[in-house]
């Protein structure tokens, strides 16, 4: 879960799960996330990607999206584990399949993919 109070709209201002999908490489207080939601994208784009499977428990039945266009560099103490239950937190875990696809739509997202041809 990642804490984006004090962030302006119409960037994410609310506590909302996230995947971090890499350290930085100076700074081991920083790391950068792709916020989850589970709410569809209005028009589907390629910086879209819809999990295999929603990584949190007891959620598993709701689709979830991440939005790869709103990829952001946070610092770890914006970060905490899911709730669970009642005194139990979990981190979970994406599989390959939906991270390499998180990868693809953030390439896309910053326009950073090899053009066709």
């Amino acid at each position: 879960m990642c804490d984006f109070s004090g962030f302006v709209v119409p960037e994410m201002v609310k506590k909302r799960p996230v995947v971090v999908v890499a350290r930085n490489r100076k700074n081991r207080q920083l790391v950068t996330i792709v916020p989850l939601s589970t709410t569809a994208p209005d028009q589907l784009e390629d910086h879209h990607h819809e999990l295999v499977v929603n990584p949190l428990p007891g959620k598993e039945h709701i689709t979830c999206w991440a939005k790869c266009d709103m990829i952001a560099t946070v610092s770890l103490h914006r970060l905490d584990r899911y709730k669970a239950a009642h005194r139990q937190y979990v981190v979970p875990v994406l599989g390959d399949a939906d991270f390499a696809a998180i990868k693809l739509a953030i390439t896309n997202a910053l326009g950073l993919a090899a053009p066709e041809g």
